[in-house]
């Protein structure tokens, strides 16, 4: 009889602590400069770099949804219909498109799934996507900047506590949800 209570004490602590110890929450690997091979070469050091374009021009949900978009090869072929397409990659991206499917890209960040993240509340704050995905515009490929692990968030709320415009919370609600 008293190994009852001992059983559902052990139960609960797994329980409880599958989030943290889950694959997702040690999967992070910093200091690599280089990302997941992904099926076209994106020049994120042509694009944001060189030409100066906006993150949001690619990554327009970033600033109206809790999600970040991958972008549609549609926003791609939008110029490169016509630009550069005797370019092998620009070859790669107009098979997809004449196909009518996504390249399928490899995400390079992910969250546990206990973690919520809103990127449009961190857009209209005016943080700039550097702030956590560090200086894409200068990456040959991207790769994983931070770690997103929540010490690496809650030192990013401490600092901004008490910003006039946008304060941010220590509701651990927010992002646990």
């Amino acid at each position: 009889m008293k190994r009852l209570p001992a059983l559902v004490v052990l139960a609960a602590a797994v329980v409880l602590a599958a989030p943290i110890a889950s694959p997702q929450s040690f999967s992070v690997e910093l200091g690599h400069t280089t990302g997941p091979e992904q099926p076209i070469h994106f020049p994120h050091v042509k694009h944001p770099g060189a030409l100066r374009m906006n993150c949001l021009y690619c990554h327009y949900a970033a600033e109206k949804s809790e999600v970040a978009n991958i972008p549609a090869v549609s926003i791609c072929i939008g110029c490169h219909k016509m630009a550069l397409t005797d370019r092998p990659e620009i070859q790669k991206l107009t098979a997809y498109w004449n196909a009518g499917r996504e390249p399928p890209w490899i995400h390079v960040y992910t969250l546990p799934d206990h973690v919520k993240f809103n990127h449009m509340r961190h857009v209209k704050a005016g943080l700039a996507c550097q702030t956590c995905h560090g200086p894409v515009q200068t990456m040959q490929v991207v790769y994983r900047y931070s770690s997103l692990k929540m010490g690496w968030c809650i030192e990013c709320h401490r600092a901004r506590l008490k910003d006039p415009l946008y304060p941010a919370t220590m509701d651990c609600f927010v992002c646990h949800h």
